[in-house]
């Protein structure tokens, strides 16, 4: 039988949100600072070549073109002001979280609540600022290298370590002001309108590619048809859920008394999303990157690096596909779904799970499940971000048809809408809660008083 919530959400209608003036703010919010982040990546840093630097990243192919440029929304190859993107961020959240399950005193801290939330994202924002001085001091050496500046010297690198570096911070400022006061993960987000905002021009150069005949109109439509196929299955496997029953026992609340209920914990076979696929390719951006920028200076080490950890190499595959599985169990474990938590949690509440004692059993049996479903998840989220890698190799399409670029968007899509939604039924809510108000009030002043005699 449908519950009342969930007819309530199936009546949800987009055509609400012209009544929902909180939804409607978040997302003009959101919107606004979307178009300063994209008006960022075409303001330049200062000192740079421009015709010099065109001619350097069409010479610089896969690895500017590919994966490092979807990551900074074309930025890096504008050598815009947020040429750095927010990898940096989401490399220190990596490094803070890693440490947090291994030093006792930051997993102690973790546990403090608020402030040691608090503090955990402090040591982040530091962890930032250290990862995106070095990076910006590779850049603005490998710029002045590769003669892109108009006046090399410590001058230039100064100016550009600060320009790159404050782009990053404010960036990262930006997708913490989203997700607080506007709608959707703001990090994620950041990325999603990068790739988005460059899909045009792949689209552009992938037609064009068939035109001229050096790709053939087969494999156009086998590209098509792949990421069709793709998209409908991200969406089937981040839609799919492990049910676990739960049970509470009859209780009394107050003079009432209640029965005994069934319900449902659900755990979804994907419960990390799209952040196992970011933390992965954010650690193989490095050598890209370097080695990109360093052209013919780079050395005998970072040359056999990228001949065995380059785009489409063996190696590279087996170690993004790695990375993929160890960030999904573990971004699980410690962030989205922990065990110990929603087991003291239903023991709180006199819930259980029909043959399961409460507690520590219980929380043994939740990490069993969560366990098994996990192989599930992280063997589609592999197989998405790994087997058109392996397709765009062979015949040469553009990045941004490639399994992470698809995972990102279509997860993300689906994430903010869910949020909408949740936004719209809250409004639902309260404007069925000041209507009984106000029919309350409309018939306790129509009751007559005692009649007169």
């Amino acid at each position: 039988m449908v519950s009342a919530v969930e007819q309530m959400a199936a009546n949800t209608s987009w055509s609400a949100l012209g009544k929902a003036t909180d939804l409607r703010n978040r997302i003009l919010f959101t919107l606004g600072l979307l178009v300063v982040y994209r008006l960022g990546t075409f303001i330049p840093v200062p000192g740079i070549d421009g015709a010099a630097l065109r001619e350097f990243m069409e010479q610089a192919g896969q690895g500017i073109g590919g994966m490092v440029s979807m990551f900074t929304g074309g930025a890096l190859g504008r050598m815009g002001i947020f040429a750095l993107g927010i990898m940096p961020y989401i490399s220190a959240s990596i490094i803070v979280q890693l440490l947090t399950s291994m030093v006792p005193a930051l997993e102690q801290l973790k546990k403090e609540g608020e402030q040691g939330r608090k503090k955990i994202n402090q040591y982040t924002r530091y962890g930032t600022v250290a990862l995106a001085l070095f990076q910006a001091y590779g850049l603005a050496a490998s710029l002045e290298a590769g003669d892109l500046a108009h006046d090399p010297g410590w001058y230039f690198r100064a100016s550009v370590i600060i320009t790159l570096v404050g782009g990053t911070m404010f960036l990262m400022w930006l997708g913490e002001q989203i997700t607080a006061r506007g709608i959707g993960n703001g990090i994620s987000l950041i990325i999603f309108v990068g790739i988005i905002a460059e899909v045009p021009a792949a689209l552009a150069q992938f037609f064009e590619s068939g035109r001229s005949g050096a790709i053939s109109p087969a494999v156009i439509v086998g590209v098509i048809v792949m990421v069709i196929a793709v998209i409908a299955f991200v969406v089937f496997m981040e839609r799919a859920l492990r049910k676990i029953t739960i049970q509470y026992p009859r209780r009394q609340v107050g003079m009432k008394m209640t029965e005994a209920q069934n319900s449902h914990l659900p755990v979804k076979v994907n419960p990390a999303g799209v952040i196992p696929a970011i933390f992965a390719s954010s650690l193989l951006l490095l050598p890209v990157t370097i080695s990109t920028f360093s052209g013919s200076d780079a050395g005998p080490i970072m040359s056999t690096i990228l001949a065995y950890f380059g785009p489409g190499q063996p190696l590279y595959l087996l170690f993004f596909a790695f990375m993929i599985v160890f960030f999904a169990y573990f971004y699980t474990f410690n962030v989205s779904f922990k065990p110990d938590d929603v087991a003291d949690n239903l023991k709180n509440q006199n819930g259980f799970v029909p043959g399961i004692r409460p507690g520590k059993r219980t929380s043994e049996y939740l990490e069993w499940v969560v366990n098994r479903v996990l192989v599930l998840g992280s063997g589609y989220l592999a197989a998405v971000c790994l087997l058109p890698e392996i397709l765009r190799g062979q015949f040469a399409i553009p990045f941004y048809f490639g399994g992470t670029s698809v995972l990102i968007v279509v997860s993300v899509t689906m994430d903010t809408i869910q949020q909408a939604q949740s936004h719209l039924l809250a409004h639902q809510y309260e404007s069925l809660i000041q209507k009984s108000q106000l029919r309350g009030k409309g018939k306790a002043r129509k009751k007559k008083g005692p009649a007169r005699r």
